[in-house]
């Protein structure tokens, strides 16, 4: 799978742009705030429907326009699509494929990417919910119907936090609407829940072998899940500790884990107003030489881990199918030497690669191929 060709209208600081691509490396190289990053945004937003920098697309729009567009032509199993996203400031946007305007979610897995970028390091530093992001990303692109899973539990979770809310300001008392909020949060929360388990497990030895691969050493790094239904237990196998037998991903055990979770923690939940039951509150554990990554792991072990996370989603998607495209977007700039020439002899093989860099020499000569110059907005052959 790669695109063969990107065009972007009023996107970001892009009146117009329309770049031909092809398989192998590509890069992109200007000085900062010229629109290199802009291109592989747009590259992603293809992919995922949102964007890897920002919550909300009105900054996706370019300042004074009402709209902007976004094209892509994708080359997989023998064919092309058109895919065209009309990006809209304060009403939906609109998704065509191949001409014919179809569901923004019927779309989803045209084309598939894997973005390493320098925010990627909050993946191993940075709040839980940045790993929680990491797998339902992953989980939506490997199976696309869990957008919809993932789009029913944020619907419910945000109607049963109002009631919640309001249940508060008339003394704590629980509408009788809140079971059936129960309900469908149970529901799907536990087919959330058990789609991340079972990714868990498929990343655990991809992410190992990643981590040596690109750190240039054996130290142990390992992976789990702990659920917030398994409360403050301190058996391992049930808190999912790293090393351990994460949750079972069994949908009626995890169903009957949730409803126990969320009988014992009702008063707590009306008193404080939110839902502390539920996979929104789960945890993605990270561990290098036993300890937790997460305030214990150096900077470059941290680089490394983070690296590691996204080709082991990489080797992952490859193994699934097609290779998803590769957008590296400025990383090797955060590396050393040893690093930087590790990952690209790692992705090398990949059918396309598209690197953004500041100057060339930050362009490892494994990925030397074709080249772009990038400069306020206009991209141009080098």
């Amino acid at each position: 799978m790669y695109l063969t060709r990107l065009s972007l209208t009023d996107y970001r600081n892009y009146p117009a742009a329309d770049v031909t691509l092809g398989p192998g490396a590509t890069a992109f190289v200007g000085a900062n705030g010229q629109g290199k990053t802009n291109l592989v945004e747009a590259a992603a937003y293809l992919a995922t429907f949102t964007s890897h920098r920002v919550a909300t697309d009105a900054p996706l729009i370019r300042q004074g326009a009402q709209s902007a567009i976004v094209r892509g032509l994708v080359a997989s199993a023998g064919r092309e699509s058109l895919l065209e996203i009309e990006i809209n400031a304060g009403r939906a946007n609109r998704v065509r494929l191949n001409r014919a305007p179809v569901r923004p979610r019927s779309a989803l897995g045209t084309l598939r990417c894997v973005l390493f970028a320098p925010e990627d390091i909050a993946i191993v530093k940075g709040d839980p919910d940045q790993r929680r992001r990491y797998l339902d990303d992953l989980l939506v692109a490997m199976r696309p119907r869990y957008a919809g899973v993932r789009a029913d539990y944020e619907r419910v979770l945000r109607q049963r936090t109002a009631l919640l809310k309001s249940a508060k300001a008339r003394g704590g008392v629980p509408p009788a609407a809140l079971e059936v909020w129960d309900d469908q949060l149970v529901s799907a929360g536990a087919a959330l829940t058990a789609g991340r388990l079972r990714l868990v497990e498929a990343v655990r030895p991809l992410l190992a072998g990643a981590y040596s691969g690109l750190s240039g050493t054996e130290r142990d790094t390992d992976v789990g899940y702990r659920m917030s239904a398994a409360g403050d237990r301190s058996d391992a196998a049930d808190s999912g500790a790293p090393g351990q037998a994460d949750p079972d991903a069994n949908a009626e055990k995890l169903t009957l884990a949730l409803r126990e979770a969320l009988a014992a923690r009702r008063r707590a939940e009306l008193e404080r107003a939110v839902c502390l039951v539920g996979p929104h509150r789960d945890e993605l554990e990270l561990r290098i030489g036993g300890l937790p990554a997460r305030g214990y792991a150096s900077h470059g072990e941290s680089w490394s881990l983070a690296l590691a996370l996204r080709l082991a989603a990489f080797r992952l998607l490859r193994g699934s199918g097609e290779d998803p495209v590769l957008l590296l977007d400025d990383v090797f700039a955060e590396l050393d030497t040893g690093r930087r020439d590790r990952l690209a002899a790692l992705v090398a093989d990949a059918e396309q690669v598209l690197v953004t860099a500041a100057v060339p020499e930050g362009v490892p000569s494994g990925l030397a191929g074709v080249r772009f110059q990038v400069a306020g907005g206009v991209i141009s052959s080098a």
